[in-house]
């Protein structure tokens, strides 16, 4: 089996964390720190089930600096800014990731998609499979033959075979199923009246949102209820389905790593550790867990 490089999109645990801990819990400070505790216990969790050899967390400074944002204002505008009280966790996640050995990735114009897309084409092109740990759909059009989705907390794993499954799509025509759908999580518009099942229909037939606005003239004379529908708010709206398939892409060139060496495990800072862990005011239990994990 090829090796494999995991890619943690990090900021969806942390927002997990944030939600599910206790806010009582705080630093030496007196700081808010529930979504550091929550995320460390996951990264707990994950390195003593994978022990992975190469492994990545990529975490989201791009909420409102993003590329997309250029091409789409709106885009994300539905969502709350983080409190002062979680953008602080943010950086201590990343510091204690990065103790830990793992690759910390962040960037102000790409998003943690962008970085795991990226990081996955040059792990592809030097003999890795890739293990992408998070739930949302939008990763499906990175999985290829040898790749898995892996949602950690369900403990759910699929394939590209799985991609089909869920979303009734290819996962190479992922971005295009979402540009026809719009996606009401970050705010990107679609074609309005266009469904899951529609979109997968036309893409079954089209294969691509590219050819399926080039022979817009046959979606009415198609066997498939709501056809007529279909064609008239396709042909009205196509602009806003280019525009929609701007923002659903993952960009695969994004400044990351270029060598798979530099994404193995690096070794545990013991000292960097202890330190945080004594600023973090960690138990006895947490503390046990997080040193048997140390790297040599």
């Amino acid at each position: 089996m090829k090796p494999t490089l995991h890619l943690i999109d990090a900021s969806l645990y942390v927002f997990r964390a944030w939600h599910s801990m206790p806010p009582e819990l705080r630093d030496k400070d007196g700081a808010p720190i529930n979504a550091v505790h929550g995320f460390t216990r996951f990264l707990c969790d994950f390195l003593e089930r994978v022990r992975p050899t190469h492994v990545l967390a990529a975490f989201d400074e791009s909420l409102t600096s993003s590329f997309r944002n250029g091409i789409y204002p709106h885009y994300k505008a539905n969502r709350e800014m983080p409190p002062r009280e979680l953008i602080v966790q943010f950086d201590y996640c990343r510091r204690v990731a990065a103790a830990l050995g793992l690759c910390v990735l962040a960037d102000v114009q790409y998003e943690a998609d962008d970085l795991i897309g990226s990081a996955v084409t040059i792990a592809r092109a030097q003999g890795f499979r890739a293990v992408i740990v998070s739930a949302d759909k939008d990763f499906g059009q990175l999985i290829n033959t040898d790749d898995e989705q892996w949602d950690f907390s369900k403990d759910t794993r699929w394939d590209a075979h799985g991609v089909k499954q869920r979303l009734g799509v290819r996962p190479d025509q992922v971005a295009d199923f979402l540009a026809l759908t719009g996606d009401a999580v970050d705010n990107i518009p679609g074609v309005p009246g266009i469904g899951a099942k529609t979109a997968a229909t036309l893409l079954a037939h089209f294969d691509s949102l590219d050819a399926l606005l080039v022979r817009i003239e046959e979606v009415p004379y198609l066997r498939f209820r709501g056809a007529a529908q279909a064609y008239v708010r396709i042909k009205a709206n196509r602009e806003l389905a280019l525009l929609s398939r701007a923002l659903t892409g993952i960009v695969l060139d994004a400044p990351v790593p270029p060598d798979m060496a530099q994404l193995a495990r690096a070794a545990t800072d013991v000292a960097t550790l202890d330190l945080l862990m004594d600023q973090l005011r960690f138990g006895p239990f947490t503390r046990t867990r997080v040193r048997a994990l140390r790297q040599a």
